[in-house]
C-alpha cells in the first residue's frame, strides 16, 4: 500500500510504500545489500535472518521509482534493516521510513516500538522520540544500543 508520503526529497520527488515480503524483497534486498554487505561489509549471510516473510516492509523510492530506503516491523514491534542509499541520507528519507513504520506500529495498537540502532545514528533516533535502553553492544562488528519509543492511539 502507497502510504502516499510523498514530498521533495535531495531534490526527487519520493514516495514511501509499504507491502509484504513479496512485494518488497526486490528493491528491499538490493537497498539492505548496497548499505550494509557493500558499504559497511556486515556478512551477507545475515540478511536471511527468516523474518522477512512475517515483517511489513517500507520502501522509499524517489521520483524515478528507484529504492532509495527501506526497513522493517516485526510482528513483535521491532523496527529494523532501517538503511538509506548515501546520496539520499541526510533528506529525510530515513524520517519518512521510520514514521510510516512508527504510525502503522501505533495503528496496530502496538505500546510501544523497539529497535538495535547503529550506534552512529543514535541522534537520528533520539530526535525521532527513541530513547537509549542500556549499554552499547557488538552486533555484526558494528557499535549498537538498543532503543525504544512509547506509542500513544
Amino acid at each position: 500500500m502507497d502510504k502516499n508520503l510523498h514530498g521533495k526529497q535531495n531534490g526527487q520527488q519520493v514516495r514511501v510504500l509499504l507491502g509484504d515480503w513479496p512485494t518488497c524483497q526486490r528493491d528491499a534486498l538490493a537497498v539492505r545489500y548496497e548499505v550494509f554487505v557493500d558499504e559497511q561489509h556486515v556478512p551477507a549471510e545475515i540478511e536471511a535472518d527468516g523474518e522477512d516473510a512475517v515483517s511489513l516492509h517500507a520502501v522509499a523510492y524517489d521520483g524515478r521509482d528507484v529504492p532509495v530506503g527501506t526497513g522493517r516491523l516485526l510482528r513483535d514491534a521491532h523496527i529494523g534493516r532501517m538503511a538509506v542509499r548515501a546520496p539520499y541520507r541526510g533528506h529525510g528519507v530515513g524520517s519518512r521510513i521510520l514514521m510510516a513504520l512508527v504510525d502503522e506500529a501505533r495503528a496496530r495498537n502496538y505500546p510501544q516500538v523497539v529497535l538495535s540502532a547503529q550506534v552512529h545514528a543514535r541522534a537520528f533516533y533520539e530526535a525521532h522520540g527513541f530513547v537509549a535502553q542500556g549499554a552499547t553492544y557488538m552486533e555484526a562488528g558494528i557499535e549498537h544500543v538498543a532503543m525504544s519509543k512509547a506509542l500513544s492511539a
